[in-house]
């Protein structure tokens, strides 16, 4: 028997079969060779996040609360800050921004073609008053973001922009005449508002609307530097 015991191990080592070097040690070659070759194989997808789940649901960190001396500093009273125009002299302003920008977005959609998607409860388009700047602002966001507006129609290509520049102007709107309880704007509110109109006009190269805000935004400032001196003057401010 142990003769055939030892001529079965001879037979191995000359022919390389699998026992020579023991089923346990051949097993986990094969392993590993089917693991490599899995590997350069391999493809890698991107996990998607449940819908109800963001970035925000994974690692994460917090930042140590504010010491109380901070937090004392910081909770105080806001500051008020200089408020020189009238309610209704505000709603002017907005109301004039909003015409400005309402011509300045018609002539650039007629002027490029754009589409207008026709909606059930809204006449068609057949002038600028027909929409209020935040519509067309909303307009030109969904054609900026569908990509159907070529960079190259735009000042300086800024197609990424255009979008933010939009957002900062949405504010102009009409405003209501039978709001009950209202707070006029400060004065830094109202020419930043006039100030990104000027950029909207600017981004989509409407020279006409360029000067007009920016006439607009010089005879506010000018009222508002006017009438802050007077207070001075009085003792007032």
């Amino acid at each position: 028997m142990a003769l055939r015991r030892q001529s079965q191990d001879s037979f191995a080592l000359q022919t390389g079969s699998p026992t020579s070097q023991g089923y346990t040690d051949y097993d986990l070659e094969t392993q590993n060779r089917r693991g490599s070759d899995m590997g350069r194989t391999t493809r890698y997808h991107t996990r998607r996040r449940p819908f109800n789940q963001d970035e925000f649901d994974g690692p994460s960190q917090l930042l140590p609360l504010p010491l109380p001396q901070q937090e004392h500093a910081r909770s105080q009273a806001l500051p008020a800050l200089p408020v020189h125009l009238g309610i209704e002299e505000q709603d002017e302003i907005m109301l004039r921004v909003n015409d400005i920008l309402s011509r300045c977005a018609f002539h650039f959609v007629a002027k490029y073609q754009f589409p207008i998607p026709l909606e059930r409860d809204k006449p068609r388009v057949r002038t600028p008053e027909d929409r209020e700047w935040t519509e067309w602002a909303y307009l030109l966001k969904r054609l900026a973001t569908k990509r159907r507006i070529p960079a190259r129609v735009l000042y300086d290509n800024q197609i990424k922009q255009f979008v933010t520049t939009l957002e900062n102007s949405i504010a102009v709107r009409q405003i209501t005449r039978d709001q009950q309880v209202r707070r006029p704007r400060d004065d830094r509110y109202m020419l930043q508002l006039v100030s990104a109109g000027t950029q909207v006009a600017k981004i989509m190269m409407d020279s006409l609307s360029m000067e007009q805000l920016d006439s607009l935004y010089r005879q506010t400032e000018n009222v508002i530097l006017e009438r802050r001196a007077r207070l001075r003057g009085l003792g007032l401010q």
